[in-house]
């Protein structure tokens, strides 16, 4: 309950800010070419809200919603979520946003999307320039790596050292060196000491590379054990820090990877149980552990819910990290160069979404608020919300009726054309917009629940 009361802080707080600074972007560029806001909230506060207020002399009435999907501006004069068509009944007033110039009209529009943008830039320059850039280099991780059956089907042997493509040298495990590879023809290893190449089709799907089980790369590391929890399973077992499991049920194992495989394969057993003796056969395992300073033991251990209560060393365990360091100046151009990184990669994942694949992996609240660490983190929250704030500007700016993207593509047409679409066509496309943007909504967050009932 506690991690996931953090996670929730977490993710109501960067939602939060970001919800407001969106809208403030709104705010602005309104008040700044003389157009009234009529309510400014944070999430939305239909029927009801749960606090609001409205200054002396203020046209604006400042409130908090108590549902969380967003937020909104008020514009008088415009076609929005809130489809006041009364008030576009009336005679055209100088301080509405439609008497407004088309250009005019364009920067509120854009106002949010590019105070999320830069907002995002501005974090990340921040976190580079308050812990710099942290990794362990690929190159550096010399006991290799782990692969799955298809990147073995490549020519890729377990052990071998990645080194990078016809491209560029890798840098750091993550998603960037599945991409690389995902788009390489061509990836450089060294294997047995001695440097080699092996041969890519320059186009490996990279949601299927991530996504199987096991997945297509991963650090390989040894199945020693660092450290014992107190009163588990494998104390009782006599499993001590500095051991190495050598084999689970009669499967030799040569690294952690191995043994998470196996222990995986486990768990789907207990998950299809149908009877206590299905479940109870799951739970027992037979591992074979040792090191160099004692003989082979053999045990057989019931575990619940299969977990045996010890730990692995870390990458950072295993391998010395780097760190780059920026000062201030230095951290804008760096930050300015690694958000537009991030946009880019997540703009060119989107080609996945549309896929049968893709659309499962599409994911609500639970995972957005899942991909917050358990233990508060300064560092992982603001990394997570300058990542919110680009996917936020960049799903606000699609030509989506409803969404900003949507009055930015009918103001380009106008500025274009010099025609207006109609207020009747405005509104027949905002429900359609809305009604997309709902239907979205409700995919994303039922993927979570089948993902959480294990249907997915």
């Amino acid at each position: 309950m506690e991690v996931f009361l953090i996670r929730v802080l977490q993710f109501m707080l960067a939602i939060s800010l970001l919800v407001l600074l969106h809208e403030g972007g709104h705010f602005f560029f309104s008040k700044l070419f003389g157009v009234r806001v009529e309510k400014f909230y944070i999430f939305f506060d239909w029927k009801f809200s749960l606090f609001k207020f409205k200054p002396k002399n203020s046209d604006t009435e400042y409130g908090i919603g108590w549902l969380p999907l967003g937020g909104y501006c008020k514009i008088a004069g415009m076609i929005d979520e809130s489809f006041d068509t009364e008030q576009m009944k009336q005679p055209v007033q100088d301080y509405e946003f439609r008497s407004k110039p088309a250009w005019q009209r364009l920067l509120i529009m854009i106002g949010g999307v590019l105070v999320n943008f830069l907002l995002a830039l501005f974090i990340y320059s921040q976190i580079l320039f308050w812990w710099g850039d942290t990794y362990v280099p690929v190159k550096d991780m010399t006991l290799g790596m782990k692969f799955n059956q298809e990147a073995k089907s490549y020519g890729f042997k377990d052990g071998d050292i990645l080194i990078g493509t016809e491209k560029k040298a890798f840098k750091d495990f993550s998603a960037d060196l599945y991409r690389e590879i995902s788009e390489a023809k061509r990836v450089d290893i060294i294997r047995d000491g001695k440097q080699m190449s092996i041969s890519l089709p320059g186009d490996l799907n990279l949601l299927n590379m991530i996504k199987s089980d096991p997945s297509f790369v991963r650090p390989l590391i040894p199945a020693r054990i660092d450290s014992v929890l107190v009163g588990s399973p494998a104390e009782k077992a006599g499993i001590k820090t500095g051991d190495y499991i050598l084999a689970l049920n009669g499967t030799p194992v040569d690294s952690y990877n191995e043994f998470i495989d196996l222990i995986g394969r486990r768990e789907d057993m207990l998950l299809t149980a149908k009877t206590q003796a299905d479940s109870l056969k799951a739970r027992t395992v037979s591992i074979v552990f040792g090191n160099e300073n004692s003989k082979d033991t053999t045990i057989v251990v019931l575990t619940p819910e299969l977990k045996l209560g010890f730990t692995i060393p870390s990458i950072a365990d295993i391998y010395k990290p780097v760190t780059t360091e920026y000062s201030f100046l230095e951290s804008i151009p760096a930050g300015v160069k690694y958000g537009w990184h991030v946009l880019a990669s997540y703009v060119d994942d989107m080609k996945y979404v549309f896929s049968a694949e893709g659309a499962k992996s599409l994911g609500g609240f639970g995972a957005i608020g899942s991909l917050f660490p358990p233990m508060w983190d300064w560092y992982m929250f603001w990394k997570m919300t300058a990542f919110l704030s680009i996917i936020l500007a960049f799903m606000n700016i699609l030509p989506i009726p409803a969404l900003d993207g949507g009055h930015v593509l009918f103001l380009l047409y106008e500025m274009i054309t010099h025609r207006k679409p109609s207020e009747t066509f405005m509104i027949r496309a905002e429900y359609v917009g809305f009604g997309i943007l709902i239907l979205l909504m409700v995919v994303a967050n039922l993927n979570d629940i089948l993902r959480w009932l294990g249907y997915l």
